[in-house]
């Protein structure tokens, strides 16, 4: 994927990862439309990116809100032009401290899947389908070891990265042959705010850095040709060829 010439939307792109990887995609050339809640968040990120000489936008909204979708990507449309790259990053654990799954609130449960897999289910409705009539673009899900791993307390984060993998996979026979490719990256543990409150006595030099995982994500994005629509790929370990 030639990323100068590509405009990409980064969901969850306030902190952690999300930023890190709207940075990295920027410094590459590309177009970056923001997407979280946190107005003010996203202003400081596209402020440093601009900064730096990219090109950004923010669109503040929630992923989780049906109400929100079609105006998030109808203020991308109109700002920044038609998505080449929707990465599929924003994502919440639920309430904090993590609970086993006999005491999650359905309701817990239902905020979960809204955000981690119908939210990205709805924007992909509105985008994948200019993405097809152009006959080009990639859907990139930022997945977990959880969804293929079962770890005690993690049920509803984990039944959601489990369905959202699944999603891709549907997806990408679904869009096979219309110039739409799919891809699923686990990123590993990482130093971010989230990992923090799932796990808060893990030891912060164990972790991945944000940046550091960004940037291989990055590659892969623009080595995508090389994958078949559908995988589901590791960041920790993935070295360029």
């Amino acid at each position: 994927m030639n990323l100068e010439k590509s405009t990409a939307m980064v969901t969850g792109a306030s902190r952690g990862l999300g930023e890190a990887l709207a940075r990295g995609l920027a410094r590459r050339g590309t177009k970056v439309v923001l997407v979280a809640r946190e107005e003010a968040e996203l202003d400081r990120v596209a402020a440093e990116i601009r900064r730096e000489g990219g090109t950004a936008f923010v669109v503040p909204g929630d992923i989780g809100d049906k109400d929100a979708i079609h105006g998030i990507a109808a203020v991308a449309a109109a700002v920044a032009g038609p998505v080449d790259l929707l990465v599929h990053n924003a994502s919440t654990l639920g309430r904090t401290p993590l609970r086993l799954l006999l005491d999650t609130d359905c309701e817990d449960l239902s905020r979960v899947l809204e955000v981690n897999l119908v939210g990205p289910f709805r924007l992909t409705k509105i985008i994948a389908g200019s993405m097809a009539l152009r006959r080009s673009g990639l859907l990139l899900h930022v997945t977990s070891d959880a969804s293929v791993n079962a770890y005690p307390s993690w049920g509803a984060y984990s039944v959601s990265k489990a369905a959202l993998d699944h999603l891709g996979r549907i997806f990408a026979i679904e869009l096979a042959g219309l110039g739409v490719k799919v891809l699923s990256v686990d990123p590993g543990e990482m130093r971010t705010r989230m990992h923090a409150e799932a796990m808060p006595g893990a030891d912060p030099a164990t972790l991945a850095d944000p940046d550091d995982i960004a940037a291989r994500i990055v590659s892969m994005v623009e080595r995508s040709g090389s994958f078949d629509s559908g995988s589901r790929l590791g960041a920790a370990t993935w070295r360029p060829a």
